[in-house]
């Protein structure tokens, strides 16, 4: 069986590999399955470094890294830990370098004193494997941490192989308002919107091809993931790809309700269910509980809820908030429901929330613009109709499933 390959030339369609879940009823396989029922084809002979976390594993619950590293035609001999660590459970602004117990190997931080891989930590690799967890968010950092890694490979022509694996929020839905041109970070790689509707692998080709980067890059697709499917749609196991993405309900609402950590409100971290709730001292909650009904956001509704976090912003405080609760996913804007919960908080608190701290993530000048000027949340979301559409275009020819 052929592999999928994108390089800075040609695009080369392998329909063998582009199956759909008709061919495999059941269970998705994702990309790491795919390339051991391919004997690992592309890495024989190779030295390899892999980029990966404990969300690289089998549906059997085998690790990547053990995979390669019992394989006699490939030799493992790095390891590169995104943010989180290889273990996902790392919540400090750095993840120390280390060695993997089992293995022996070093382990190398991106996200620590440098976010890519240097010239030292790339020493005797031949080829840089991708096989992580995405959250199908454009702030969520593997994406990045992907996306420099095969900034780094280009540089040294060295190939680069992304082990595909589901967008969890479905790929269909593309919402939210784009990322300014020139406001890029960490937690914002590439202009696009807040919820992308990607896998790993399609981003991977469309920012190898839109940036220039120029990667020789394969992608090993899954097999019987199909655009519509949510996370627990695919017969997979959910391992939070994050500390604090504990499920698919809070990943859900993720896009939204982060946006407004950076404004001084608790999100739910250091509580049984982040991002399923939110608050702070300064919020009445049956006043916003009142406002947000009023708007009668689809998908949604919301109920009044108190509680103490233990992360990050108000520790410890009694927090006022409301808990969401989604009623239907597939009617469910993330886009129209984090600018009406922004839109709201600066319409009752403006004293308290810091609507100009949430831009990092929102990511779009004019949208925050518009809110300071009290539009109309549903106008704000339909004056990006022009610029989704754009995207939905650009993204069409990277796609790689129905």
């Amino acid at each position: 069986m052929r592999f999928f390959r994108i390089s800075s030339g040609a695009i080369l369609l392998p329909a063998v590999l582009l199956l759909v879940a008709q061919s495999h009823p059941g269970r998705v396989r994702t990309g790491v399955e795919v390339l051991t029922a391919q004997n690992f084809a592309p890495l024989v002979g190779k030295r390899v470094g892999l980029i990966t976390n404990h969300t690289g594993r089998t549906a059997t619950g085998e690790s990547t890294i053990d995979l390669l590293a019992h394989v006699p035609e490939v030799k493992l001999v790095a390891l590169f830990a995104p943010e989180h660590g290889l273990k996902g459970t790392i919540e400090s602004h750095a993840v120390p370098p280390g060695r993997e117990p089992r293995t022996d190997l070093p382990i190398h931080s991106l996200y620590g004193a440098t976010r890519r891989p240097t010239a030292a930590m790339l020493a005797g690799v031949d080829v840089l494997v991708f096989d992580i967890q995405d959250a199908g968010v454009r702030f969520y950092t593997y994406i990045t941490t992907m996306a420099y890694a095969m900034e780094e490979a280009a540089r040294r022509k060295m190939p680069f192989v992304v082990l595909d694996r589901p967008n969890p929020l479905n790929g269909l839905a593309v919402q939210g308002p784009m990322l300014d041109p020139g406001r890029y970070s960490f937690v914002g790689y590439f202009s696009m919107p807040i919820r992308h509707g990607m896998t790993v692998g399609e981003l991977a080709q469309m920012f190898n091809r839109e940036n220039g980067i120029g990667a020789e890059l394969t992608v090993i697709p899954m097999q019987g993931w199909r655009r519509e499917l949510w996370f627990d749609q695919t017969g997979l196991e959910w391992l939070r790809p994050s500390p604090n993405l504990l499920s698919l309900r809070g990943a859900t609402v993720y896009p939204a309700v982060e946006l407004l950590l950076a404004g001084g409100v608790s999100v739910g971290r250091g509580t049984p269910t982040p991002f399923e709730l939110f608050g702070a001292p300064w919020i009445r909650s049956r006043e916003l509980l009142g406002y947000l009904r009023s708007r009668n956001i689809p998908g949604v509704r919301f109920e009044p809820v108190w509680f103490r976090p233990s992360k990050e912003v108000h520790v410890g405080q009694l927090c006022y908030g409301l808990r969401l609760e989604v009623t239907d996913r597939n009617r469910l804007d993330v886009g129209l429901l984090g600018v009406e919960l922004l839109a709201a908080l600066n319409k009752l608190y403006p004293q308290e929330f810091r609507l100009d701290k949430t831009l990092h993530l929102l990511g779009s000048q004019r949208t925050l613009e518009r809110i300071q000027q009290h539009d109309d949340p549903r106008e704000i979301v339909a004056g990006w109709e022009a610029e989704l559409a754009a995207f939905q275009r650009l993204r069409a020819s990277y796609l790689l499933y129905d």
